[in-house]
């Protein structure tokens, strides 16, 4: 290769590189709408093979078909959940004093039993003087939120319509022999589709079975505490005790205690071991995934990510993993 062709290859991947980063830099904002719309291409590129290939169908109607079908299934419950959210939230930045109401109540008694007082007035204030700060936070956060599901919306079609030809294009340009690129291709689909159906599938159980428990028990808020443990249920490790342990404690400090310990068993014997029983059929049914690799890799992923890290974090672990391992059997191992 002569000096000149070596200036022309080293000159294209610096621009190439340089425009790159300018391009993630500028598109971050809109990453949650880029990841959802490959999560969904992944889960219905079948569809679209089937239509497209063997009904034979033109691919726009195809296209427009399974995306209108990915608004029905995904989107709008999605959007009725952060609605739901929402309303429930802004309820409370409307009134204060309803949720800073049952906080004094369990000062007052924490005060009188051990004479120690936990939530004094300049606490109260600051509570309240944060208040217009949440509800604006919110507004941009629904702003950001309805942006990036018009992205997805967008990409998706369009990702559908040149699909054959993406996914040619990206295998081609992948670092990796046949074998290799296949592997890839599987772990990628494997990990996507197992967290993007299994996540919510948990959720949907966990906050289902907690609010029986909440009802028995007689906790305050049915609706918003269910909501609040299915949410909980994607932290690792903590998972769904970051809802169901305060509210037992709240329940102890005004004198329900037999309510108290009642939905503390409950929240251990059953809420908790649900927890763990679903995990291990999604991941043996969906993904043989180690378990800390998806809890490692939520850490990672959430503040990657955003709210998609609970599945691209365990995904960006185990290509991590995958690469080293193709690197030691290519390159060690034949050493």
């Amino acid at each position: 290769m002569s000096t000149k062709e070596q200036y022309w290859k080293y000159s294209l991947i610096a621009i190439t590189i340089g425009l790159g980063i300018i391009i993630c830099k500028e598109i971050t904002p809109f990453l949650g709408g880029l990841l959802g719309a490959l999560t969904i291409y992944i889960l219905v590129r079948k569809q679209m093979i089937y239509l497209s290939v063997k009904r034979k169908m033109r691919r726009s109607i195809a296209a427009t078909l399974i995306t209108a079908e990915s608004i029905l299934c995904f989107l709008v419950p999605l959007a009725l959940v952060v609605w739901l959210t929402i309303i429930n939230l802004q309820s409370i930045n409307l009134d204060p004093q309803a949720i800073i109401a049952p906080l004094e109540q369990a000062a007052n008694i924490i005060k009188a039993k051990t004479g120690y007082n936990i939530l004094g007035k300049d606490t109260i204030s600051f509570f309240i003087s944060t208040l217009p700060s949440i509800g604006q936070t919110l507004m941009s956060s629904v702003s950001s939120f309805t942006v990036n599901l018009l992205v997805l919306v967008f990409v998706l079609y369009f990702m559908l319509i040149g699909g054959k030809k993406m996914e040619q294009y990206i295998n081609e340009i992948l670092p990796f022999n046949k074998a290799n690129t296949q592997d890839v291709i599987h772990e990628i689909n494997m990990i996507v589709c197992s967290n993007a159906i299994g996540i919510p599938f948990l959720a949907i159980i966990q906050g289902g079975v907690a609010m029986i428990g909440y009802w028995i028990f007689g906790a305050p808020n049915i609706l918003l505490v269910g909501f609040l443990t299915g949410v909980a249920s994607i932290v690792p490790m903590l998972g769904t005790a970051l809802v169901w342990i305060p509210i037992s404690i709240y329940m102890a400090l005004i004198g329900n205690w037999e309510q108290a310990i009642g939905l503390a068993i409950f929240g251990v014997i059953v809420i908790s071991q649900l927890d763990n029983l679903i995990r291990f059929i999604i991941q043996k049914k969906m993904a043989d995934i180690h378990p800390l690799i998806t809890i490692f890799g939520v850490v990672i992923g959430l503040p990657l990510f955003g709210f998609m890290g609970v599945i691209f974090g365990p995904l960006l672990l185990s290509l991590f993993f995958l690469f080293v391992d193709m690197f030691k059997k290519e390159y060690l191992d034949k050493g």
